[in-house]
């Protein structure tokens, strides 16, 4: 029985974005997943310090009707945290070159405008501020997916539902700040 395999030269091409780095051992890949979601988690984590009383300080807001009960906040957060740092590796994945190096400072950027958020919001209570922050987030989260997209559109797809959650959440943040001025200033 002989064994065919393709050329290099026969070979179809790759299509785009879909290009991955030369061959690495499984091992490095599973120890890049677990950087990029233990990076992406780590900015949960900065934001949570400033989010322990979030709860209460939510409860006590003057709330729209559409507004989701305190206890919606973690899981979707959780997911979409896993989302990003999945996006991350896929993107770092790619072949080095200034197109991955641009989208990867975009995610981290993106990621320090996140936690600021809840030092904004919960922390110091700054309703205008954490507005602005979020809404520098959403340019910064559209941008990142855009980069990522062009480079393996699945990690842009992976994006999409942390775009969607930050457009409700500058809603709400707006909403919140205009019905709570002696609290959110």
């Amino acid at each position: 029985m002989t064994l065919h395999t393709a050329s290099p030269s026969s070979a179809a091409p790759a299509s785009p974005g879909s290009a991955l780095q030369p061959a690495q051992p499984r091992g490095r890949q599973w120890l890049a997943l677990a950087g990029w979601l233990a990076l992406a988690f780590a900015t949960a984590a900065i934001g949570s310090v400033a989010s322990v009383q979030a709860p209460q300080f939510y409860g006590q807001l003057v709330q729209p009707e559409w507004a989701p009960p305190p206890s919606v906040f973690g899981p979707v957060w959780t997911v979409l945290f896993a989302l990003m740092g999945i996006a991350a590796w896929l993107v770092w994945r790619t072949p080095q070159g200034a197109a991955r190096r641009q989208a990867l400072a975009l995610f981290c950027g993106q990621l320090v405008l996140n936690a600021l958020w809840s030092w904004l919001f919960f922390r110091w209570q700054l309703g205008a501020w954490a507005l602005a922050d979020i809404a520098a987030l959403w340019l910064a989260v559209a941008a990142t997916l855009a980069a990522f997209w062009r480079l393996r559109p699945l990690a842009g797809a992976l994006l999409v539902p942390y775009l969607a959650w930050i457009s409700f959440a500058a809603a709400l943040n707006f909403t919140l700040w205009r019905l709570n001025p002696q609290v959110l200033g």
